[in-house]
């Protein structure tokens, strides 16, 4: 996926507004919320455009979410949460080298979230989190706490067989997902400067140095 057009990037103004209708599935309407939250950020989107962009009444959108912050934590439970679980599953049944298995989770996370529309939820946190502690909050606990316990237990892991060398696993954890929050802040932000990033060449060079830098020096690059 190129970094130069991400789909979050498309303007409002270029998606005409569907038809309006009586009823809506909680999922279209957490859909709209997402492009919406990519698009404009959390402050600015407002309940009546994303019942608009779901082609529903307001009223109807009052239905199923009470609330702008309800809206987001049903996008963040829809979208981001199911692919954690299925990461901790893989984790939980897999039997082979540390590095293979390290490599398959962060991968795993650039192609269900990075490189997705859900890539623009990390940045909006960035962002705007000081402005609105408790969606902070929330995502800290149900994704960042989750997410960083699952790098723990893979590093632990390889430092436990031999495999990787004995380090600061908290620190090194901030070191793994640092370069991975800046290529989905870049895709939102700074690409439309035309420096553009080739995802794909990025995180195989970020994988690279990530996995020869934990080896212990008894096993071979897989």
């Amino acid at each position: 996926m190129s970094a130069q057009n991400p789909p979050a990037a498309e303007s409002i103004a270029e998606k005409r507004p569907r038809s309006r209708r009586k009823e809506a599935r909680p999922s279209e309407l957490t859909a709209a919320a997402l492009e919406l939250f990519v698009e404009k950020g959390f402050a600015a989107t407002r309940l009546d455009d994303v019942a608009a962009r779901a082609g529903v009444s307001k009223g109807t959108l009052y239905l199923y979410f009470d609330s702008k912050e309800a809206l987001f934590k049903a996008v963040v439970e829809e979208g981001i949460v199911p692919a954690l679980a299925a990461a901790e599953q893989r984790f939980a049944e897999y039997e082979g080298a540390s590095a293979v298995l390290l490599r398959g989770l962060l991968l795993g996370w650039w192609q269900q979230i990075g490189g997705t529309h859900l890539g623009g939820i990390p940045k909006l946190i960035i962002s705007e989190s000081r402005n609105f502690p408790e969606i902070a909050q929330f995502y800290h606990d149900r994704v960042i706490s989750r997410g960083r316990s699952l790098l723990r237990a893979a590093l632990q892991r390889g430092i436990a067989s031999g495999e990787f060398r004995p380090l600061d696993v908290d620190s090194c954890i901030d070191v793994i997902i640092a370069p991975l929050l800046m290529l989905v802040v870049w895709r939102y932000s700074l690409c439309i400067c035309g420096n553009d990033i080739d995802p794909p060449r990025y995180l195989d060079t970020h994988f690279d140095i990530l996995i020869n830098g934990l080896l212990s020096g008894r096993t071979e690059t897989p």
